[in-house]
């Protein structure tokens, strides 16, 4: 027997930070909105990703800076006290409860379905197939992503980590092997060591953070191995076998005798990659295929559906898969959902206009919060270059700045300006550092609002701190010419 349908104007799939700033906007433009989720309110972000994962890094970060100054050093005995660390990620996540979440979408007028929403063909969504929620306008699929596992022999009989255990584990391995080369890799690598873990980390590849200018990967490198993790690259781990502690196979090495053969960890943290949570949503009651990400235009609007009504905003469009970001899309998603309820046409065509996410691929940052911290904003040299664009790099040593000097004893870090020649304009900015991740909202401004590079010589940074390398870095693009 068919449900009776529940009318609303917008249905939202999935209540993390993305679904949440999607029917937060289209209930602030006046339409009845209905969120549907099965699991915690809130989503990957609050109780297993950027929450939690920085909870676990800050203490080990605050004590590497301490022990960089002479005279605080002196008062610190000991290392982390593990149970507090963890407590107080616990309390970053609320116990893993979402009270607090649903509150606040009861108190903005935003309905909750609590169950597993599918897709039922045309503006339709099916809960637990006994709720059938339509929608006037639209609906957003806002699921996510999940981690993406690869074909090994015994993976799945090894029972891995994947990104929500390492963050919410309560208790510290002895011995972990992290697999991968990217964020939560290096960031779970630091964190349980920073606990005391012996972490051994695997990487297929030839470098860290591939996607960063390269020499954040090999700062962040020296970092990881300064605080005692075993970094081995071009190292692949071809089979796992769990008889209480789990063994791996590897191969490959990295020239320096520390490939192939077998690693034994008490837990090994596979960290390679995402998919879309998209294959079992209903994909196939509106002609596209399950497990598949979706494609859509500056608006979110997916393009492979007649009609204008399907949204995916966040992780699964492929987009960009930060937080961040995902919320970025939400808003111009939600100001685009109610410029079309009204009866416009929005231009989703205009850079920087209001319904386009021009910043997805012009302007997304991104910090890395390892020891050093990497902070990234807009392209790098490569991709720059890449992009036809016809650039010059502008390098500076953070350490050379009285600030950073200043920061602590030895403090070593590199900052790289990616200056577009043709129209003098910053289109990239890398920091790496101890503490420079508040260096790139300034950077971030900067390649947004494209400030020409003689208006940005007015802006004068405060002395002494870390962002006087702004000022070194443009005395470095004019006396290079």
């Amino acid at each position: 027997m068919t449900p009776q349908p529940e009318q609303y104007d917008v249905v939202v799939l999935g209540a993390g930070p993305v679904g949440e700033n999607v029917a937060d906007r289209t209930r602030a433009a006046g339409l009845s909105t209905v969120i549907v989720e099965s699991q915690l309110i809130g989503g990957e972000c609050s109780y297993w990703a950027c929450i939690p994962s920085k909870a676990l890094l800050r203490p080990g970060s605050a004590l590497a800076h301490v022990h960089a100054l002479p005279g605080a050093k002196q008062a610190i005995q000991g290392g982390l006290d593990t149970a507090a660390v963890l407590a107080r990620r616990d309390e970053f996540t609320s116990h893993w409860h979402d009270d607090g979440q649903v509150e606040w979408l009861r108190s903005v007028g935003i309905d909750l379905v609590r169950g597993h929403g599918r897709l039922a063909g045309d503006r339709a969504v099916l809960v637990d197939g006994e709720r059938l929620l339509t929608a006037r306008h639209a609906v957003a699929v806002c699921t996510g992503s999940r981690p993406a596992l690869p074909h090994v022999p015994g993976l799945a009989e090894a029972h891995p980590w994947t990104s929500r255990d390492a963050t919410s584990s309560a208790s510290v391995p002895p011995r972990l092997a992290v697999v991968g080369g990217g964020v939560v890799a290096v960031e779970m690598a630091a964190a349980w060591r920073s606990l005391g873990s012996e972490v051994t980390l695997l990487v297929r590849g030839g470098a860290l953070l591939e996607r960063m200018e390269p020499f954040a990967g090999e700062l962040v490198t020296e970092g990881l191995r300064d605080a005692g993790v075993d970094v081995r690259f071009r190292t692949e781990v071809t089979a796992l076998h769990r008889d209480g502690p789990v063994t791996l196979t590897l191969g490959g090495g990295d020239g320096d005798g520390a490939g192939g053969g077998q690693l034994t960890a008490d837990q090994v943290l596979y960290a390679t990659g995402r998919a879309p949570r998209t294959d079992d949503i209903g994909m196939e009651s509106i002609g596209l295929s399950p497990g598949n990400w979706l494609t859509v235009d500056d608006s979110c609007l997916v393009t492979e559906v007649d009609g204008g009504w399907l949204y995916a905003v966040g992780d699964v469009n492929r987009r960009n898969l930060l937080t961040h970001q995902g919320k970025y899309q939400a808003r111009i998603a939600g100001a685009a959902i109610a410029a079309r309820a009204r009866g416009e046409q929005p231009d989703t065509t205009v850079r920087w206009g209001s319904y386009a996410a021009t910043a997805d691929s012009a302007g997304p940052p991104q910090v890395v919060f390892t020891e050093p911290e990497a902070a990234a904003v807009g392209l790098s040299l490569g991709a720059a270059e890449r992009a036809g664009l016809r650039v010059r790099a502008v390098d500076f040593e953070l350490g050379h700045v009285s600030g950073a000097a200043l920061y602590a004893d030895g403090y070593r870090g590199r900052a790289r300006l990616v200056l577009d020649l043709d129209r003098q304009v910053i289109v990239g900015a890398t920091f790496v550092g101890p503490a420079v991740a508040e260096l790139l909202h300034s950077a971030t401004v900067a390649v947004v609002g494209e400030v020409p590079i003689d208006r940005l010589w007015h802006a004068v940074p405060a002395f002494p701190t870390i962002s006087e390398i702004w000022l070194r870095l443009l005395e470095t693009c004019r006396d290079s010419g």
